[in-house]
């Protein structure tokens, strides 16, 4: 999976001179925290509640409300906004952006192509859509976690012909490897737990979790 495919395209963004104050106006529009900011099709910079924040006199300043109000109406993102922007193109690798948010601790990344030329934006949120999706979170079936401790070549064949000989359709396949285990999570279109997990017994599989995800559970 790529950027491309979780990212947000629709794009609210800010010219430079926009006043903070609007910008601020514009993200409690549109229930967001963070504006791009845009000038002659290209990315120059972002601006987010906590930068406007850490730019914004505290209650401990001797400026009253209508004070700080008229200084967020005459000072311009371009003047407190972070220049220096990590993005990511929009053909990398999700785990790419995931990792990148995870250095670097922040939740956001611009996504451009031709360099700087802004084409979406992507977010913890979409890291976690695309983590349920690939799951297979809303779709109802059995979840089996299979735990196999020798990791052989063809051995994950072997586990979904299991499913095919027992003509059960697999919905979702992700394998997790740790220390000397490697665990094969299968979820299929069926609801028979119980034949499922005590015919993988009888083949010799160790299984590690099983569940049936019923519809009425999911939401």
């Amino acid at each position: 999976m790529d950027v491309n495919s979780y990212m947000s395209k629709e794009l609210i963004t800010i010219a430079p001179n926009t006043k903070i104050l609007d910008a601020l106006d514009l993200m409690k529009e549109h229930n967001i925290h963070r504006l791009p900011v845009v000038e002659g099709g290209q990315m120059i910079g972002l601006i987010t509640e906590g930068v406007i924040s850490r730019n914004t006199p505290s209650t401990m300043t001797s400026l009253d409300m209508h004070e700080v109000n008229y200084l967020l109406n005459k000072t311009a993102v371009s003047d407190i906004m972070e220049k220096k922007v990590i993005t990511i193109h929009k053909e990398a690798l999700l785990e790419e952006a995931a990792i990148k948010m995870r250095q670097n601790d922040i939740g956001v990344l611009p996504v451009v192509e031709n360099d700087s030329q802004l084409v979406g934006i992507i977010t913890e949120k979409d890291i976690f859509d695309a983590f349920i999706d690939v799951l297979g979170f809303y779709t109802p079936g059995v979840r089996v976690v299979i735990n196999i401790h020798e990791d052989r070549k063809g051995v994950l064949e072997e586990v979904t012909n299991f499913f095919y000989e027992s003509e059960m359709s697999i919905q979702q396949v992700a394998v997790y490897r740790k220390t000397g285990m490697i665990q094969v999570i299968i979820q299929v279109d069926s609801n028979d737990v119980e034949k499922i997990k005590s015919s993988l017994e009888e083949k010799g599989y160790e299984v590690g979790s099983i569940l049936y995800k019923e519809p009425s559970n999911i939401e």
